[in-house]
């Protein structure tokens, strides 16, 4: 059991105990986490990591929480939340430096205010500039990476320095899967705040007629696979409307799965294996979670995926 009188010596950051997750995931979904810890800075996230790591304490990262499903007994262990903490951005020319907990609705906005094109897709996605960065977000055929130039992250007890070349970006991938990501820095090229507000308006409609957003949800449940969508592929098997429990397959849209009041974590979890069961019989394709599933078993996490 962690040692909270020690662990309160060693930062300077907002703790509580038995913290309900689902305050925190865009799902509203998820049991307690045994602690949880907001950290001062970057400094303080340091010093934190390093007394969790030398005590063996498990923990996770969730950022804004909108791409995780949380199990309903929560996280036997530290939950980590960069978004009061490591929050600065600034501006130095053309290069944005953006901190992991910084929200991607405020990074894009910062970005338009000064004159900076190219991050206006990202407009509505739920998400901290962390988790942007860790999942090389993107949308309309860009992503995220397109205009890093470096990532700053925490790694073997040390803050590091990454040059894209040498941060393995693929599609909905980085190769930060160990490392803590502190923040970024980007490049973007000049635009016209004007033009770039009626785009991040259009962006905005598009989405809202496209997508589920008037219920809780983790955005989208499933990668598309090669050569098709993952909407498409749940869409054409029949399962628009499935409901179990408290938790619904998006009737708009086939690969959002919508908390429509009071759902459980297990409802979401029935919901991922019909999906991925029925499309994998009817039309041979497996579906690959894009959602991270926090504080279930092993033989529960292998029931999802075929």
């Amino acid at each position: 059991m962690i040692n909270l009188e020690e662990l309160k010596k060693t930062f300077r950051g907002f703790i509580a105990l038995s913290e309900p997750m689902s305050k925190y995931t865009s799902f509203r979904i998820g049991g307690p986490a045994d602690v949880y810890i907001e950290p001062a800075d970057k400094f303080d996230l340091v010093k934190i990591i390093d007394f969790l790591k030398t005590n063996n304490e498990p923990y996770i990262i969730i950022g804004r929480g909108s791409n995780l499903l949380i199990s309903d007994e929560g996280y036997r262990g530290v939950v980590l939340n960069f978004e009061s903490g490591l929050s600065n951005i600034s501006i130095k020319e053309n290069i944005v430096t953006a901190e992991s907990g910084v929200t991607t609705g405020r990074f894009v906005d910062f970005c338009i205010q000064n004159n900076l094109a190219g991050v206006e897709m990202l407009a509505g996605i739920p998400g901290t500039v962390g988790g942007a960065i860790m999942m090389n977000a993107g949308a309309y055929g860009g992503e995220i990476s397109d205009f890093i130039t470096e990532v700053e992250i925490l790694r073997d007890g040390k803050i590091q320095t990454i040059s894209k070349a040498n941060s393995n970006f693929k599609y909905r991938k980085s190769g930060f899967s160990n490392d803590i990501i502190i923040g970024g820095n980007f490049s973007l090229p000049k635009g016209n705040t004007g033009e770039l507000l009626k785009r991040r308006r259009e962006l905005l409609l598009k989405r809202n007629e496209s997508q589920p957003l008037n219920f809780p949800n983790s955005g989208s449940m499933f990668k598309n696979p090669d050569g098709t969508f993952a909407a498409k592929e749940v869409e054409s098997v029949g399962l628009k409307g499935k409901q179990v429990g408290g938790a619904q397959i998006s009737e708009k849209h086939g690969n959002f799965i919508l908390n429509k009041g009071n759902a459980k974590a297990n409802d979401v979890f029935e919901l991922i294996k019909i999906a991925r069961e029925t499309v994998f019989q009817k039309n041979k394709i497996k579906l690959e979670l894009e959602v991270k599933m926090i504080g279930f078993s092993q033989q529960e996490y292998e029931q999802v995926h075929i």
